[in-house]
């Protein structure tokens, strides 16, 4: 049966074959869950694909949504690609000169938003982009046209002329554009095919712990690669998928939810991990002593080799503490796949000793994303890794260490940029990931560095910022930290505290907490930060050591502009914020 699903909308298919669910989709809308079925999310998909031939749309033109996670996403995403269109996913948080490049390098025609928020960006920026015909929205917005009417503009009409577009579509041809959110420069238009995502789905799903009587909950952006090409699978495997109604309210939505399955990215896990720790500090006596005795139980726990007295006092550990763990993300969770960025270490340790299988796995947007992926089957994780290359995939690394890719995930290139695909190819056709890493005997590969970021001192030793970086967040006291310091004597580091953690840390030790300004200048909290660097420092070269660091006041974020929007430090938007506090460490 897999042979023959090598289109998008060939996944579909073959859950209504195979899989028919009351609650294909659900969406939470006013706080009441409202489900669309398989043989609804089709019908629906299939009005959209007649409705767009009738207002003239084309195959091969480009169609935008920009929106949260919720239902209309992906029928509307099932009837672009049913007609032959190309889907452009447009991240929510970008600005709106950005909305404009991206709209007139793709040359969208029509556009589909969420809300009024994204109707009026979109609205302040139509007269730049002269192709884009007609923009709808998914809520009822005043004085913008509806998605309902798309629905409704054909609703019993014949399918006919779709379908013969549909058995005239390749697995090969183009499918979507995705723009990276890209740490430097404007946005590139990845351009991945029917096969990119559908081979991908597929080999996906091997190391995908469920099946059709399971239910996802979905929050990560689906305009992102990695929760698209997951969804994708979810559709295929006949997984429901439930959409949070908001970052907010993830934590209710687990525990109504209950799912076996969500995706999820480092910083969520480590706000997931705070909060448990912070709540462990309020508790005191016998409580108190038992928390902190299971957590120091799994952060001594390995995948292999615990001694049988350990492992007694691990289960008992995982029926008194960690058991409250699960139930706060559902008490059902098979699998919580963790991608995007590197995992903390003592992450992964600690949430599979409680029986949360956080599987981490690594790829990028050019690989439809997943190259390598963690997982319980055949003795499959490893701490610290990004696991084992998919069964489709190719992985080498290269002479100077980077993370070579082939296979059937990789792009067709980059969208009207032959000289910018030519230079991630290798001669032989391997992509080049721009990840430094290495490859174990038993075929885990590990991430240790980012070419790109790596840099040399005055000293002419070489460093990789991303490994410690990683390592010093481990701290409680420090939520962003960059390390600096190309071309000078030694490593530094510009350091944003977890000032929510800080606040508590303030108070039980009667320090005083007006601002966040004038916080990171208190004398107390910089030695306290300093205690915390020099502990991490210890597990690092001498040369690698962060010596100074300067703490700023401002929470890096999104719309900010200090993060991207799948949470990777813009480094040079960074060192340019703080400049003369960087050159005035080296001063």
């Amino acid at each position: 049966m897999e042979k023959q699903l090598t289109r998008i909308f060939d996944l579909h298919y073959h859950q209504q074959n195979n899989y028919k669910k009351e609650d294909s989709l659900t969406s939470k809308v006013n706080g009441k869950w409202e489900k669309i079925s398989t043989d609804e999310f089709i019908s629906m998909g299939q009005k959209m694909s007649m409705a767009f031939l009738k207002m003239g749309l084309k195959p091969g033109d480009k169609i935008a949504i920009i929106s949260n996670n919720r239902s209309e996403w992906h029928i509307t995403d099932l009837g672009i690609t049913q007609m032959g269109g190309i889907s452009v996913p447009i991240y929510p948080t970008i600005t709106e000169d950005d909305y404009a490049y991206i709209m007139n390098d793709a040359e969208i025609k029509c556009c589909f938003v969420s809300d009024a928020d994204l109707f009026q960006k979109v609205s302040n920026i139509k007269s730049q982009v002269p192709s884009l015909e007609s923009v709808y929205t998914f809520d009822q917005v005043t004085g913008a046209k509806n998605w309902k009417e798309v629905l409704e503009l054909d609703a019993n009409g014949d399918f006919s002329a779709v379908q013969t577009i549909m058995d005239g579509i390749q697995t090969e041809d183009l499918a979507t554009l995705i723009y990276t959110s890209g740490t430097t420069g404007r946005p590139k238009g990845v351009m991945l095919s029917h096969k990119n995502l559908v081979s991908n789905s597929l080999s996906s799903r091997k190391r995908l712990p469920c099946d059709h009587n399971s239910r996802a909950l979905s929050f990560l952006p689906l305009c992102h690669v990695y929760e698209r090409m997951v969804a994708y699978m979810y559709i295929y495997v006949g997984v429901s998928i439930y959409y949070a109604e908001s970052m907010e309210t993830i934590g209710d939505d687990l525990k109504d939810v209950k799912p076996q399955i969500f995706t999820a990215v480092p910083r969520l896990l480590e706000k997931v991990y705070d909060k448990i720790m912070a709540k462990g500090m309020e508790l005191t006596g016998i409580k108190r002593a038992l928390f902190f005795w299971a957590v120091g139980l799994g952060q001594r726990y390995e995948i292999e080799g615990n001694n049988p007295f350990f492992n007694f006092q691990l289960k008992l550990a995982n029926k008194i503490i960690f058991s409250k763990w699960r139930e706060a993300l559902g008490g059902n969770a098979l699998a919580v796949a963790s991608g995007a960025a590197a995992l903390q270490p003592r992450l992964a340790r600690i949430f599979l000793a409680a029986q949360i299988p956080v599987m981490e796995g690594y790829g990028l947007t050019e690989t439809s994303p997943v190259i390598s992926v963690n997982c319980e089957e055949n003795n499959g994780v490893r701490i610290g890794t990004v696991g084992r290359p998919l069964d489709d995939v190719t992985v080498k690394i290269a002479e100077d260490g980077e993370i070579l890719v082939k296979g059937p995930n990789v792009m067709m290139g980059y969208y009207k940029k032959p000289e910018a695909t030519a230079e991630v190819f290798t001669e032989d056709g391997f992509f080049k990931t721009g990840d430094i890493g290495e490859l174990s005997a038993d075929n885990f590969l590990k991430i240790t560095g980012r070419k790109k970021e790596t840099f040399k001192t005055s000293g002419g030793k070489y460093i990789a910022p991303q490994v410690i970086e990683n390592k010093m967040k481990e701290s409680s006291f420090i939520e962003q930290l960059m390390v600096v310091g190309e071309g000078e004597k030694h490593p530094s580091a510009v350091i944003q505290p977890a000032f929510d953690f800080l606040k508590d840390y303030c108070k039980r030790k009667n320090i005083p907490f007006t601002d966040n300004a004038s916080i990171v200048k208190n004398q107390r909290i910089i030695d306290r930060i300093q205690k915390e660097v020099d502990f991490y420092n210890e597990g690092f070269a001498k040369y690698e050591q962060v010596k100074r660091f300067i703490l700023v006041p401002d929470v890096w974020g999104i719309d900010s502009g200090e993060m991207t929007p799948t949470m990777k430090i813009k480094r040079a938007v960074v060192k340019a914020k703080y400049l003369d506090q960087i050159e005035a460490i080296y001063r």
